[in-house]
């Protein structure tokens, strides 16, 4: 089978982003190769490196690829989609986030070769109590943890990056074993498949986007969690009387500063409000788009480029 290889060039601020798009339009697999997590590997003492190729870690400055594979036989209807969203999400930032040249190349491949490479980058990542454990990796649960699956193609949100991970971190702050939660703009359905393996009594789930939807649907029934959760595809709720503990939305700026004044109506009294997905220059204005709806911030968390804000109504 021939597959189209297409690459974009970034930053380490952009490729989450870049990836996240092509989760869109490909089950075949996304890579990213980042100078960066070599670097944060070599500085971590707890993994010993036998060899490293000199100068590998000279470039911390240089171009982040993305890549990711495309059956040869789609490529001419999506890639011109993939390139409508990679400016869209560009106009979006508005500058606020260095994206670097954003350009793209392509080239033709033959096999699938490189689908068992690139499930060997995956690793378990540990947030709190929460492991989220890629479905092909065998991992010996531990007391007090609990696992979340994700399936092979691990589309919107996967606990790497900053934004998703203060999320998770977040929720276990607020979690009870009668929280009802709502998760906007789901993905890969993390953050409400976590919020029922903490012990949640049910969970909400919404994208607007249909790939995602099955994706989430696929990792809740990965994950047994089938009969706890619904999953719908709508900009939020179509049901406006559930009524939630906790709502979670992991989206750009813009996005919640155009949700926020629905978001209320499904929060109960004394509710949590988890924002993520926020790059520093645009904290001011989900603050005061929120604050307007009578939401009182309570925490705020910062990794990377990213904000995370937790409010209560």
């Amino acid at each position: 089978m021939k597959f189209i290889e297409l690459t974009v060039h970034t930053t380490s601020e952009g490729s989450e982003l870049v990836a996240d798009i092509f989760w869109r339009y490909t089950g075949y697999g996304v890579a990213i190769s980042d100078v960066k997590d070599v670097i944060a590997l070599q500085r971590d003492k707890s993994t010993y490196w036998d060899y490293m190729e000199e100068g590998l870690t000279q470039g911390e400055g240089s171009d982040v690829l993305v890549k990711a594979f495309i059956a040869l036989g789609e490529s001419g209807k999506v890639i011109p989609q993939i390139r409508g969203d990679i400016e869209s999400m560009a106009s979006n930032c508005g500058g606020a986030l260095p994206l670097g040249s954003l350009e793209m190349t392509k080239r033709e491949v033959e096999g699938d070769d490189w689908i068992e490479i690139w499930k060997k980058h995956f690793r378990p990542i540990h947030l709190g109590a929460i492991v989220v454990v890629p479905e092909w990796i065998e991992y010996e649960k531990k007391e007090g943890e609990q696992v979340v699956l994700l399936d092979n193609n691990m589309a919107f949100g996967t606990g790497e990056h900053e934004t998703t991970a203060m999320c998770v971190k977040l929720l276990q702050q607020y979690i009870t074993p009668q929280s009802v939660c709502i998760d906007v703009g789901c993905g890969s359905g993390i953050l409400g498949i976590s919020a029922i393996k903490l012990g949640a009594k049910r969970a909400y789930l919404s994208d607007i986007d249909f790939v995602a939807v099955e994706s989430a649907r696929h990792n809740a029934a990965l994950n047994g969690v089938t009969e706890k959760v619904e999953i719908i595809k709508s900009d939020l709720l179509e049901n406006s009387e559930v009524s939630a503990d906790i709502i979670l939305a992991n989206i750009t700026a813009d996005i919640l500063v155009g949700l926020a004044p629905s978001m209320p109506k499904n929060l109960k009294r004394g509710g949590k409000l988890i924002l993520s997905g926020i790059i520093e220059s645009k904290e001011e204005e989900v603050l005061s788009a929120f604050g307007a709806q009578g939401l009182r911030l309570e925490k705020r968390m910062k990794e990377g480029e990213w904000i995370a804000l937790a409010f209560t109504l």
